[in-house]
């Protein structure tokens, strides 16, 4: 709204109210017992090809439609109004001799942002825009609040963050974004249900912190008196179904990370893992290229012309590298024999203005290089391989080098979309590396994974070899969307005061 609406605006909502106070004495406020009959985009796409003559003829009767007037043009005796549903606009055409005086009366009195509904049949104006003709009227929502202006819509990007409800109502292409990141999700459980993967639940509160390094939420159960973790992840739940006997299992979940916020970042997030007994993991990686290129399908999208904050990017193609090469492909200043090396290593990260915190070992500090120097540069689909152990407490050590583990990441965009590896089974190394985690805790690492000692103990019950991924779902929306940030795809996203 502008400048001058808004000091107008306590009086507005003032001369609505008396309106509503006036529905409320002849008890006609907030009815609901309208019948809607029809939806204006199934009657557009069935009737939208209909000439004038055709509607005449085949007299399309009995139209029973309900939405929030988003135009109105008073005309003396009869008038126009549009009203928008889901997605679609239509035009509706309302006269004093179709519906009487006392309700031409009150209709003029309606005002944008109403919901109503309209009865009546379909006809063209004389500028030759579909239309119903109406034979009865009635309010069904009377608003109290002005709309945005129809032809600014809603731009401030704050508002249309914090007061979704107005952009969507506002903004078509918000909503066909979310009903885009629907069609998403459908995709990914048709894909996962097509693969023989079975679905399962698991808590979203933790005893203990795990399954991620990430800082969690803290909570406090009352009847049990103590500390509880809103879930990291739920990797080490799926994990203990596989040792139980399911052998492929996947969660659509939602996550929490106690960190900051950003264009990728929100503290509350939806993932989708997924864990499978005996599979390879040259398979998994192209399962899950297949599940971004079905979803990327879904909604009409062509793989090889996608478009991601002004990249274009081809969906047919992933290549693969392992993350050695790629850190030398980016620093000409190392060779391959300099990559364990932690004298070496940092003396590169800190020439380029990379932090190098005390207690890190060679595999903290060749991450830190890959994610400063490389990860922003890999637009085309990249499935990064071989990550230092040192950085991958829940993988399974390479067969080649047990320095690294048998893990990947997928990159598309200079963001990661996927995170994946051959998970660990042996008891013993996972109990080794916990220990780690406590220790890097005890030394002030705030994102240390806890000693799980029942996840233990499920191991020595004995896990099968198995490959677990994760998948960002709100960035693969975002990439399929072509989304700049993260708060675009999620419908009530957190905000700073």
């Amino acid at each position: 709204m502008t400048e001058e609406n808004l000091g107008g605006e306590a009086g507005l909502i003032e001369e609505r109210k008396k309106k509503l106070k006036l529905l409320r004495e002849s008890n006609k406020a907030y009815v609901n017992d309208f019948d809607r009959t029809h939806r204006a985009e199934a009657i557009i796409a069935e009737y939208q090809e209909f000439s004038k003559a055709e509607l005449e003829e085949k007299n399309i009767n009995g139209i029973n439609l309900a939405g929030r007037i988003v135009l109105k043009r008073v005309m003396g005796n009869a008038s126009f109004i549009t009203i928008r549903d889901e997605l679609s606009d239509l035009q509706a055409y309302v006269s004093k001799n179709d519906i009487g005086e006392d309700d031409y009366a009150d209709f003029k009195t309606w005002d944008i942002g109403d919901i109503v509904g309209l009865s009546g049949k379909l006809f063209r104006t004389k500028t030759d825009e579909l239309t119903v003709h109406c034979s009865a009227v009635i309010m069904i929502t009377k608003s109290l609040k002005p709309m945005p202006e129809k032809h600014k819509g809603l731009s401030d990007i704050e508002t249309r963050y914090r007061q979704r409800y107005l952009d969507l109502m506002s903004n078509n292409e918000t909503k066909e974004l979310f009903l885009s990141r629907s069609k998403i999700l459908d995709s990914v459980r048709t894909t996962m249900k097509a693969a023989e993967f079975m679905e399962v639940e698991t808590p979203m509160m933790h005893s203990l912190p795990g399954g991620a390094v990430a800082r969690p939420f803290i909570t406090k159960h009352n009847a049990l008196n103590r500390d509880l973790y809103l879930r990291i992840a739920p990797e080490l739940h799926l994990k203990r179904l596989l040792v139980g006997g399911f052998d492929k299992v996947f969660e659509i979940n939602r996550s929490f990370r106690n960190e900051g916020l950003s264009t990728k970042h929100n503290p509350e997030f939806t993932m989708l893992e997924f864990y499978a007994a005996h599979e390879k993991f040259d398979h998994t990686l192209n399962f899950v290229a297949d599940i971004i290129k079905n979803a990327t399908n879904c909604v009409g999208l062509d793989l090889a012309k996608m478009e991601w904050d002004g990249d274009s990017i081809d969906l047919n193609i992933f290549t693969t590298k392992t993350m050695r090469e790629l850190v030398l492909e980016n620093n000409s200043e190392l060779v391959e024999g300099d990559l364990k090396d932690l004298k070496k290593l940092t003396k590169v990260a800190e020439a380029k203005g990379i932090k190098v915190e005390e207690g890190y070992g060679w595999g903290k500090v060749l991450l830190e290089l890959f994610e400063k120097t490389v990860e922003a540069n890999l637009i085309q689909p990249t499935f990064v391989t071989e990550y230092p152990v040192e950085v991958s407490p829940l993988s399974r050590r390479s067969n080649e080098d047990p320095d690294f583990a048998d893990r990947f990441e997928l990159f598309i965009g200079g963001k990661e979309l996927a995170n994946g590896f051959c998970e660990l089974n042996d008891p013993e190394d996972q109990a080794s590396r916990f220990q780690d985690q406590v220790e890097a805790g005890r030394a002030g690492d705030k994102e240390a994974m806890s000693f799980d000692q029942d996840y233990i103990t499920a191991l020595e019950h004995g896990m099968p070899p198995a490959v677990g991924v994760g998948i960002g779902i709100d960035r693969m929306v975002m990439m399929i969307t072509n989304s700049s940030s993260i708060k675009d795809v999620i419908l009530f996203p957190q905000m700073k005061d």
